[in-house]
């Protein structure tokens, strides 16, 4: 079950501004992963559906992180269907990030009150999305669909959408004050957060410190 409301999960990805989105087969490393995130600030974080027997790994680091790191709101991202949407809320997942609008996910996150974000690429699919119950729509790929502008442009005949853009965000000045100057109610940020060099030298540090900085640049230009 649900830790957190969907209205929790809406407003703290506003608060933080960020949601690390990731990936990896060994649940020891996504601990130390999670951890490091959260020393840095975070309090939202996208685990994805990527491999074979991620909801395992999912089960194991959403039961430990809500003990180790108990502010922290675990979600889960790339889902694309009902199936495996409920199989991940059993498991806890407190919202769901999609690439794709899907009635049928969209339909079992209402049903158990868990927030859901779909990927959408045009003004027409977030309007959809806001038809089906989503708070925070992902727009996807966020650099591919107009990154900042495409944003801006879509604030103004929608200025009450809650957009956020993954793919195409990386944690240096220029491209986060250019999200959150366009309107922006967070971004989700994967391998710029996580650089393969760092994971393999287990240098968990790095990450904090790099969370901390991306939050520090967010706070100074998000409106």
């Amino acid at each position: 079950m649900a830790r957190f409301s969907r209205i929790e999960v809406a407003q703290t990805m506003k608060q933080t501004g960020l949601v690390p989105v990731f990936y990896h087969a060994d649940t020891e490393l996504c601990k130390q992963v999670v951890k490091a995130c959260y020393d840095g600030g975070i309090r939202v974080f996208e685990f994805t559906n990527r491999g074979d027997f991620a909801a395992e790994v999912f089960k194991e680091l959403n039961q430990w992180a809500a003990v180790e790191c108990p502010e922290m709101i675990m979600g889960v991202g790339s889902i694309v269907d009902e199936g495996t949407t409920a199989l991940y809320i059993a498991l806890g997942a407190n919202f769901i990030v999609s690439p794709l609008i899907d009635e049928g996910m969209a339909r079992v996150c209402n049903k158990r009150k868990i927030a859901w974000s779909p990927g959408c690429g045009s003004v027409t699919e977030i309007g959809r999305a806001h038809e089906l119950g989503c708070e925070v729509v992902k727009i996807f790929p966020g650099s591919s669909v107009g990154g900042p502008d495409f944003v801006k442009g879509v604030m103004g005949p929608m200025p009450y959408a809650s957009i956020m853009p993954t793919g195409g965000v990386s944690p240096d000045e220029a491209n986060l004050s250019a999200w959150f100057k366009a309107g922006v109610h967070c971004v989700g940020m994967g391998s710029q957060l996580f650089p393969k060099e760092v994971l393999q030298q287990r240098n968990f540090g790095y990450i904090t410190d790099k969370c901390r900085e991306a939050l520090e640049l967010i706070s100074k230009y998000k409106k």
